[in-house]
């Protein structure tokens, strides 16, 4: 079974996901039925019908884990090269002010490494690296802004729902960051 760029698993996860699948070739072998095997295991039957049929094909090696469905196309030194540059702030890369942006990260990208990547493909390669999109919120003028682009940074306080939420008066007085996607 194949899950492409890791599948957005940790590598536990990835082997239990592993030992599911053994345990399901071990029932097969008893005759036991999908519905059985999937009720016990707590998965989904199309998985358990999926899974039996590369076990009828190839049997119990047929469902070994068989890795990312593809490699990354930056390597892990590209990538610190690439971190390297953005830390640089997008002035070095001459824009006139110090947002990034996923199109101006794809045009270093482009500049640096000769490789050209979607925008989606920018903002997946920044996700699995640990970065956040980060947008400010539109304050009255001559206020900064809290955060603008792409940053790598952990926020001290947890995220607030995925919907867009009216800045309360309260927020704007105690300087309160949020995060609005």
């Amino acid at each position: 079974m194949r899950y492409a760029q890791g599948g957005g698993l940790t590598a536990e996860r990835q082997e239990f996901r592993e030992r599911l699948r053994l345990q399901a070739a071990e029932r097969f072998e008893r005759g036991e039925t999908n519905a059985v095997i999937a009720k016990d295991l707590r998965i989904s039957v199309r998985s358990v019908q999926r899974w039996r049929r590369a076990w009828q094909q190839g049997g119990p090696l047929a469902l070994n884990s068989k890795g990312p469905a593809s490699r990354p196309r930056l390597s892990p030194a590209q990538f610190r090269e690439l971190e390297a540059e953005l830390a640089k702030g997008a002035a070095a890369h001459g824009w006139a002010d110090q947002r990034w942006t996923l199109e101006r990260i794809r045009a270093v990208i482009a500049r640096r490494f000769h490789m050209t990547y979607t925008i989606q493909g920018v903002r997946k390669l920044l996700r699995r690296h640990g970065w956040s999109c980060q947008v400010s919120e539109r304050w009255a003028t001559g206020r900064e802004t809290l955060a603008e682009g792409w940053i790598k940074q952990a926020w001290t306080q947890p995220e607030p729902p995925r919907r867009r939420q009216a800045l309360r008066a309260d927020d704007a007085m105690e300087g309160r960051e949020l995060l609005v996607e």
